[in-house]
């Protein structure tokens, strides 16, 4: 079973992240048993016949950082995880679809990076609201996933406000009199 970073430590992933093979359609894509993430385009196709799947907590949706988040804003009560994915690091669309996630839908379950997420993003991205993060297969050993969740912590008071710390650093500190 693959291993991603989950809430600051290294666990066991039973969730399996769909993509749409080159010749397949959203339609018809065979989607096997167990925890799923799926394409938003599978999602919006059919969301019907997957919600049996979604009552029993199997169905999550991922979505690209082109795609408007406000497009599952709906059904956000109903979904145990949505995942973002970041093609290319120097993508940062993604950070802006977690925090609207988070702050204006008022998402409160597992938000996952997916993708080209490097460790120099992941303080940065639990910053914007994601508590998983699942670089890309094979990008990363255990040794080296272990080293980077201290990267989780790099910056122990930022200057800036942010979805984990809403308050900007003057806004948090007390000065005497």
């Amino acid at each position: 079973m693959p291993e991603i970073i989950k809430n600051g430590r290294i666990v066991s992933d039973d969730w399996q992240v769909i993509t749409l093979p080159e010749g397949e359609t959203a339609a018809t894509i065979a989607l096997p048993a167990g925890r799923v993430i799926v394409p938003l385009a599978v999602w919006q196709t059919r969301r019907e016949a997957l919600a049996a799947r979604i009552d029993l907590g199997e169905i999550g949706v991922w979505l690209d950082g082109t795609e408007d988040p406000l497009a599952i804003a709906a059904d956000l009560a109903r979904l145990p995880v949505v995942a973002i994915r970041f093609p290319k690091f120097s993508d940062g669309r993604g950070y802006s679809s977690a925090v609207l996630l988070r702050q204006r839908l008022g998402f409160g379950r597992e938000m996952r990076a997916i993708g080209d997420v490097l460790r120099d993003q992941f303080n940065y991205l639990k910053r914007c609201g994601f508590d998983a993060l699942q670089p890309a297969e094979g990008r990363y050993s255990r040794p080296q996933l272990e080293a980077a969740i201290a990267s989780l912590n790099d910056f122990s008071q930022p200057y800036q406000a942010s979805v984990a710390d809403p308050k900007p650093l003057f806004g948090r500190l007390s000065r005497a009199a």
